[in-house]
């Protein structure tokens, strides 16, 4: 029975680690896409280290925030799926990080890990 115990034991530890790793290749990933280039607001903040619950939340909020200060992104066209219906022609927008950095600047949080992310932005 020892050997199913440690037989789980161990593949907690590589599921953990493993799931680890992707988090830290996302936040790599998204960090030099964002060096290169205009990107959404969402790769933004993926490159600051926020789980996706926060990211979602900041995200939706500094777009709110781009939308009453005029701050426009590059727009760009994309097709993705939705439902079930492929190649649907869906409108997005591409901030610089100078961009975000004066949206992030108006924006007000009050929560601490939100806090966190728009210190992260303003720095980059």
């Amino acid at each position: 029975m020892a050997s199913v115990a440690a037989r789980r034991v161990l593949r907690d530890r590589v599921r953990a680690n493993r799931a680890a790793s992707a988090q830290r290749r996302t936040v790599a990933q998204a960090t030099r896409r964002v060096r290169t280039g205009a990107r959404s607001l969402v790769t933004h903040i993926i490159a600051t280290g926020a789980d996706r619950k926060t990211v979602e939340s900041v995200a939706d909020a500094l777009r709110t925030v781009a939308k009453k200060r005029g701050v426009k992104g590059r727009r760009a066209r994309i097709r993705r799926s939705f439902n079930g219906a492929r190649n649907i022609v869906k409108t997005i927008y591409r901030y610089t990080r100078a961009q975000v950095a004066q949206i992030a600047a108006q924006y007000k949080p009050r929560k601490a890990e939100y806090k966190a992310v728009r210190a992260a932005l303003i720095a980059a």
